[in-house]
């Protein structure tokens, strides 16, 4: 008989524990008003649950990373616009000297200006953000230009940065780059025939040179060899003309490995800058316009009026391509402001996806709650009676 009523009390006490778990359970959902609060709730819906919270994750670094793309972008833009606006001043003052209104003391002036622009412009072209260079491309680690000076004076700006892009990542799939290669954005990528501009007769050679900007030929005549010799950086290096044979395309080499092609046919003694359009950069244009204004190689006025109506041009130049970039990083951060805006109604989307996984109804689960508690109850008064029965009820 033993057995039996053995065999009862277990089956009470495990119904009674069954109840009693349901309901805590229940309450537990209707106070956190969740329905999934550990993976054993729901296994399936707890493991959709944490493959939305981690892609809510990485949309939020997606986020992170658009907001800061964006914000590096837009004070980059802020640089090239002030940029644009210093060439814009400058071309006004040069306009003016052209037409006249400045002697040589109101050029040397203009001339100090200018030079004052150049040192701003370096300096904006090595602005950082963040401790990082904005025109550096992929090494924001160090300034992307270097300058060479003589006597205090800037006289060269070499581009010392990477030519690769740092790429971030701003959607699945997705990638962008904040930060812009300083050659691709300062410096025209456009070759034209070079243009000669001086009276040695010299005149552009077949082959395609490779220097860049405004560049100064110095054509001398060597009495010993009785032969004509040409030079692009004041006579470091030079090539001799032969005297028989073709000369139409002579090879002017400087220490940088640049070269002049030059069609020597019909040469002379003298100096010409060589204009090569469609390869200008912002820093040396303003270096040659300055070094023209102060005239330091005692060029005559018709030479130097004719210098300084080309200058005008090699500034435009710049311009329109600074004016250029800029467009364009506007483009880059109206994109990324749409891919962020995407990012967050897909997060948004993720949280409510989410939330409707996981939310608990409350009324559904109030009515859960009272049939419990009836089923406790009811559970609690048979196991009452059963508990109160004895010897003599089975004897009888």
């Amino acid at each position: 008989m033993s057995g039996p009523l053995n065999s009862i009390y277990s089956d009470l006490g495990f119904a009674l524990h069954l109840h009693t778990e349901a309901l805590s359970r229940l309450q537990e959902q209707a106070s956190t008003g969740s329905r999934i609060n550990r993976a054993s709730d729901d296994p399936s819906i707890a493991y959709r649950v944490l493959g939305l919270n981690s892609q809510e994750r990485f949309l939020e670094g997606y986020m992170d990373n658009i907001s800061q793309a964006v914000s590096t972008l837009e004070i980059s833009m802020v640089v090239v616009e002030d940029m644009i606006s210093q060439f814009a001043d400058t071309k006004v003052l040069l306009t003016q000297i052209v037409s006249g209104v400045y002697g040589q003391e109101g050029r040397e002036r203009i001339a100090e200006a200018i030079n004052s622009t150049l040192e701003q412009v370096v300096s904006l072209a090595n602005t950082k953000h963040l401790n990082e260079h904005l025109f550096g491309g992929g090494d924001t680690g160090s300034a992307p230009y270097a300058v060479a000076r003589t006597n205090g004076e800037i006289t060269s700006v070499t581009y010392q940065g990477s030519f690769e892009n740092r790429e971030i990542e701003v959607a699945a799939g997705v990638q962008s780059s904040a930060f812009y290669v300083g050659d691709q954005i300062f410096r025209s990528d456009s070759r034209s025939t070079p243009v000669f501009l001086g009276d040695t007769g010299a005149k552009a050679g077949t082959g395609t040179s490779s220097v860049t900007g405004d560049v100064w030929l110095t054509v001398t005549y060597n009495e010993t060899s009785e032969k004509y010799e040409l030079s692009i950086d004041d006579g470091d290096n030079t090539v001799e003309v032969p005297t028989i044979g073709d000369v139409s395309n002579i090879a002017v080499e400087n220490s940088d490995g640049d070269v002049l092609y030059v069609d020597a046919t019909t040469i002379s003694t003298g100096v010409d800058m060589v204009r090569v359009p469609g390869t200008y950069d912002t820093f040396n244009t303003l270096i040659n316009i300055r070094d023209i204004l102060k005239n330091q190689r005692g060029l005559s006025d018709a030479q130097l009026q004719e210098l300084r109506n080309n200058s005008i041009g090699s500034l435009e130049e710049i311009r329109s391509l600074l004016t250029e970039k800029s467009v364009s990083m506007g483009s880059r951060i109206g994109f990324l402001e749409d891919m962020k805006g995407t990012v967050e109604n897909i997060k948004f989307g993720t949280e409510d996806e989410t939330t409707m996984l996981q939310e608990a109804d409350i009324a559904q689960i109030a009515i859960d709650i009272s049939r419990r508690e009836v089923l406790y109850q009811m559970s609690l008064s048979v196991a009452g009676r059963l508990m109160s029965m004895s010897l003599l009820d089975f004897i009888i």
